[in-house]
C-alpha cells in the first residue's frame, strides 16, 4: 500500500508563492506517475500538474506559467511550487500517484490534501 502525505499548504496573499510536498512511503520510481489535484469547495476535482517516472511533465492551462511540478527521487518526495497565486487558486490540493504493473494493472493512490487559501 502506498501512503502520500501533503504539507505546506497556507493562507498567502495574492501574488504570493507556496510549494508543496508530497512524500510517499516507497520508492517514487516504482510509480508511474505522480500528480496534484485540486477541489475547492462545491467544485470538482481538476488536475493541476503531473509528472512521469521519467520525469517528463504536464500542466492544466491555469497552471501554465505560474507552477511547477517536480520530484526529488532521492526523497521519495515531489512537489509543487506555486507562484502568482490568485485568490481563485484557493482550495485543497491533493497529491495522486498510479502505478501500472507490468500484467497491465493500474493501482492508484491519494493523499488527504493540504489546504491553500489565497487571500488579503
Amino acid at each position: 500500500q502506498v501512503q502520500l502525505v501533503e504539507s505546506g499548504g497556507d493562507l498567502v496573499q495574492p501574488g504570493g508563492s507556496l510549494r508543496l510536498s508530497c512524500a510517499a512511503s516507497v520508492n517514487i520510481l516504482s510509480l508511474s506517475r505522480i500528480a496534484w489535484y485540486r477541489q475547492a469547495p462545491g467544485k470538482q476535482r481538476e488536475m493541476v500538474a503531473i509528472i512521469s517516472s521519467s520525469g517528463s511533465t504536464d500542466y492544466t492551462n491555469f497552471a501554465k506559467g505560474r507552477f511547477t511540478i517536480s520530484k526529488d527521487n532521492a526523497k521519495n518526495t515531489a512537489y509543487l511550487q506555486m507562484n502568482s497565486l490568485k485568490p481563485e487558486d484557493t482550495a485543497v490540493y491533493l497529491c495522486y500517484a498510479d502505478r501500472t504493473t507490468v500484467q497491465g494493472l493500474t493501482y492508484t493512490y491519494w493523499g488527504v490534501g493540504t489546504q491553500v487559501t489565497v487571500s488579503s
